[in-house]
């Protein structure tokens, strides 16, 4: 069966969700310099899609990780976790919480922090305000297909949403992985 994309990519209904695309995570401060390697390449990619996403009036959500520095309100219960609670951590307000300056933060563009969990669902309004604006169908995009970008995908399918990746905008590590999926 044919996918209608101007259906599927409606600007009125759909949303650009960029997933951790920080200074600490795949920036010139990342705690995971590998990650940060394979995702140089897609950042022109994102700042291209986020252009031409305002351009056609697509609601723009930058979803990012933060840890406070005592850890309150963090996960703990899996690897990752308890690494980046061994780096500097992505403090609300901080250089390493910052959206990288190749994809320039706009005034219309929300910004949604989050302070546990590998989702942008979990526990934060971000469904609520797709919802509240009528958005039917996301485009994911940013890091990392091995976890984020996977309970991105995974969790908007789960609440109704279309969902989009496209492959030249989500890295993760090794490059072979995201080549997999």
């Amino acid at each position: 069966m044919a996918i209608d994309l101007t259906k599927l990519l409606a600007p009125a209904t759909t949303a650009l969700i960029t997933q951790e695309i920080q200074r600490g995570v795949i920036g010139d401060l990342a705690a995971l310099p590998d990650l940060a390697k394979e995702a140089s390449g897609i950042l022109p990619n994102i700042a291209q899609l986020c252009d031409a996403a305002r351009s056609a009036g697509v609601m723009i959500v930058h979803c990012t990780a933060e840890r406070r520095p005592d850890g309150l309100g963090a996960n703990s219960n899996a690897r990752i976790f308890q690494y980046m609670a061994k780096m500097d951590p992505l403090a609300p307000g901080s250089e390493r919480a910052e959206i990288v300056p190749e994809v320039p933060v706009h005034e219309s563009d929300l910004v949604m922090p989050r302070l546990h969990g590998l989702s942008p669902f979990q526990g934060t309004e971000l469904d609520f305000v797709l919802r509240n604006h009528g958005i039917q169908t996301i485009v994911g995009v940013g890091v990392s297909v091995n976890v984020a970008i996977t309970n991105l995908a995974l969790d908007a399918v789960n609440s109704g949403y279309q969902v989009v990746l496209p492959r030249d905008a989500v890295a993760g590590t090794p490059a072979e992985y995201a080549d997999m999926g």
